[in-house]
């Protein structure tokens, strides 16, 4: 008598299947890139435009503009409970407070160096200068300010929520916003109290900690559809904005891209190799982030996945990572804070033929290192350049001239953003002696969901199964509490 039977492996090979690099996060977002920019082409030159979308166009921007809103659903839950959950995890840390410091000191440091390749950028490009623009445009938008920036830290509700309402003729239009700086102060003072009320305070850090836990899980199903919501962002872009608009600025657009360029591809590798570290391993741990980020133009959107590979590839404890990227992803901006503003402030003085000297560029230097927490729960880049020209005495009317443009630029200076948001902590960890050098140097499968469990700590996501049993403990228990000084 014989009997046919089919093993598992024979079973698996049967059908048609795809190499294993086709199924990794990063292929599939540049797969998305190429839909997107095809879709865009294709809806552009059938007659789309932002006034009046056709089908193709009004479908890339609903996908677009859909996911991000998912991407911003779950923000104000994720930072409040991520906060007050590191605040609560570095109550066994003797230095946590070092920590901090030591935290924002880079923040400062990696913002000088990119403020200052900024500067000497837009003196030796000269983007301002006979850019072929007659027209003043004018700017009616929101402005940066220091003194509102200050009264802006006191929350005027639990939620640091807010509510805006548009009258017209036939309807009023209520919008509701939140400010992710007053989020951070109330999470931050919130998790500082449960340390002060100690034993009677554990009820709520475990009910903190399991919301979090819950929030994380929806965040890691919305980003695994970044693919989606790439084509439809991307091709929106291109559909309303094309590749004509950046002719008339293109100087401008070039000096922008190639100072974030050597902030992300010569500073950054720098510092990494200063520290003794592999830069091909920082850069395949923390490039799954960066993209998201290109095409979603939200730091604090990318938040989830940023922390996932600041803990999970770069080997970051996460009860350090889990304070230092949110905290970063509000106030962390080489690229919308340093690089951008810096170098659009001397296209406008350019343009309008004001001469700057050496105490004005200092001010540029010192707007961008202090003040990128001012654009936080703002509109970014814009609220920090003209803030940085008021500081100038510039006329903000430049920024009119740079707006079309922006949400080209956008997606290259939020990418940087996120990119240094994992720096830093990585950084800060190594000089600490805290960095899990077995998970930063393990192999990389190039997708971060890889190895996604649930909060048991088995595996690390982003890390080849093998790597999964190299020496320390897995990122969700390390301790911090031996931590060098």
């Amino acid at each position: 008598m014989s009997t046919q039977t089919s093993t598992p492996a024979s079973a698996g090979k049967t059908g048609l299947q795809l190499p294993k690099w086709a199924g990794s996060f990063g292929f599939q977002i540049i797969a998305a890139l190429i839909v997107g920019l095809g879709l865009g082409l294709l809806a552009k030159y059938t007659g789309s435009t932002k006034a009046s979308p056709n089908a193709l166009g009004a479908t890339l921007q609903t996908i677009g503009s859909s996911y991000v809103s998912l991407l911003q659903t779950a923000v104000v839950p994720l930072i409040f409970t991520a906060v007050v959950s590191s605040i609560s995890n570095l109550r066994a840390v003797s230095n946590a407070a070092r920590l901090a410091w030591h935290t924002l000191l880079w923040f400062a440091i990696t913002a000088l160096i990119s403020v200052l390749i900024g500067i000497g950028l837009g003196v030796f490009l000269q983007p301002g200068a006979n850019t072929g623009i007659t027209q003043e445009a004018k700017y009616a938008g929101k402005s940066g300010d220091w003194w509102a920036f200050l009264i802006g830290l006191f929350p005027k509700n639990f939620l640091g929520l807010g509510a805006s309402t548009t009258v017209t003729e036939s309807a009023a239009t209520t919008a509701v916003s939140f400010n992710v700086l007053q989020i951070l102060v109330i999470a931050i003072a919130v998790g500082i109290a449960a340390l002060k009320v100690g034993k009677a305070a554990e009820p709520f850090l475990n009910l903190n900690a399991s919301a979090l836990a819950v929030i994380q899980k929806l965040l890691w199903w919305i980003i695994r559809i970044a693919p989606i919501g790439t084509v439809g962002l991307i091709g929106n872009a291109v559909a309303i904005y094309g590749w004509d608009t950046i002719g008339s600025l293109g100087r401008f657009t070039f000096a922008i891209y190639v100072g974030l360029a050597l902030v992300l591809f010569v500073v950054y590798p720098v510092l990494i190799r200063a520290h003794g570290l592999s830069v091909k391993q920082y850069f395949s741990g923390v490039w799954p982030a960066v993209q998201l980020a290109f095409v979603s133009r939200s730091s604090v959107g990318t938040l989830p996945l940023t922390q996932r590979v600041t803990e999970r590839s770069l080997g970051v404890p996460r009860a350090y990572a889990s304070f230092a990227v949110p905290l970063g992803s509000t106030t962390k901006m080489d690229g919308c804070a340093a690089i951008y503003p810096a170098i659009s402030a001397i296209f406008v003085a350019q343009f309008f033929g004001i001469q700057l000297d050496f105490t004005q560029y200092l001010l540029i230097a010192l707007v961008s290192v202090l003040g990128s927490a001012a654009t936080a729960g703002t509109t970014g880049a814009v609220v920090m350049l003209t803030l940085t020209l008021s500081t100038l005495g510039l006329p903000l009317a430049g920024v009119g001239l740079l707006l079309a443009i922006d949400p080209i630029l956008d997606m290259g200076r939020t990418a940087v953003n996120v990119a240094g948001q994992a720096l830093v902590p990585t950084i800060v960890a190594k000089r600490h002696g805290i960095l899990d050098e077995s998970l930063y140097n393990a192999p990389r499968t190039g997708d971060p969901f890889s190895d996604d469990v649930d909060n048991t700590g088995a595996g690390t996501a982003g890390v080849d199964p093998s790597a999964a049993a190299a020496p320390g403990a897995p990122p969700e228990g390390r301790e911090l509490a031996g931590a060098k000084a």
